[in-house]
């Protein structure tokens, strides 16, 4: 069982802190660690910044996810600050509209606050596990404007080309993934590259790309049906890999 909802959440103003009504910190707290050095033979203090490791960071981020789970909302509003940022831009990639990843991000920490004991940190960095969380999010509010606007098959391209490993500290298995994306891509015609590219980066509907192509519609959805269809083909191996 997760504890209730969170008193006073949220405001996310691109990277604003979150408030709490149960947590009165400051708001210029840093990432960083000062670490004051005293000059010999001298009366004054110098003060040197220290940025965190990796090793530091995922600490920290599992050590609020943890507190998180206990029900502590100032760690929930401490991780809320060190990540949101991040999680923001992600988002607003996939969905090319800020308004609504404004929204998502926080449905976003709301989750993190309802799921944060399902976390292990023995399967995962905590912002792979909080990107994948971001990148469920974000799919499934494009599945609903999919659906409401008839956009299902450039879905599916989104959900090739969004890839969760896309975390803060771009690791190998993301790299992989879009090196195993492009050499797909190149594999495709130069008409099934089109409309895949018309539909996801330009979010445009079949209907749409048949009228700007001033092709048939069924022309564009056997385009778009078996350009995907080598993409999956392409990407099986990777996928496989993951599984293992």
């Amino acid at each position: 069982m997760y504890a209730s909802e969170p008193v006073g959440l949220w405001g996310y103003g691109g990277g604003a802190i979150v408030r709490l009504s149960s947590h009165d910190r400051s708001s210029s707290q840093s990432n960083s660690s000062l670490l004051l050095v005293e000059l010999h033979g001298e009366d004054r203090m110098s003060t040197m910044t220290i940025e965190p490791t990796k090793l530091d960071q995922d600490h920290e981020w599992a050590q609020l996810i943890a507190h998180t789970a206990q029900g502590d909302q100032a760690a929930l509003a401490t991780f809320y600050d060190r990540t949101s940022p991040q999680v923001f831009g992600f988002i607003c990639k996939i969905l090319n509209n800020r308004e609504a990843a404004e929204e998502v991000t926080l449905d976003v920490y709301t989750q993190v606050w309802r799921q944060a004991h399902t976390y292990d940190q023995t399967r995962g960095a905590p912002g792979a596990w909080l990107m994948t969380v971001a990148r469920t999010r974000a799919i499934d509010r494009l599945r609903a404007r999919a659906t409401e606007y008839g956009r299902l098959e450039s879905l599916d391209a989104v959900e090739l080309f969004a890839s969760s490993d896309e975390t803060p500290e771009e690791n190998v298995e993301g790299e992989e993934r879009r090196r195993y994306v492009q050499e797909a891509l190149a594999g495709l015609t130069a008409e099934q590259r089109q409309v895949i590219a018309l539909a996801y980066f330009y979010g445009l509907s079949q209907s749409e790309i048949a009228e700007k192509l001033q092709v048939p519609l069924g022309t564009v959805k056997t385009r778009m049906r078996s350009g995907l269809i080598k993409l999956r083909e392409a990407l099986a191996p990777f996928e496989a890999g993951l599984q293992l």
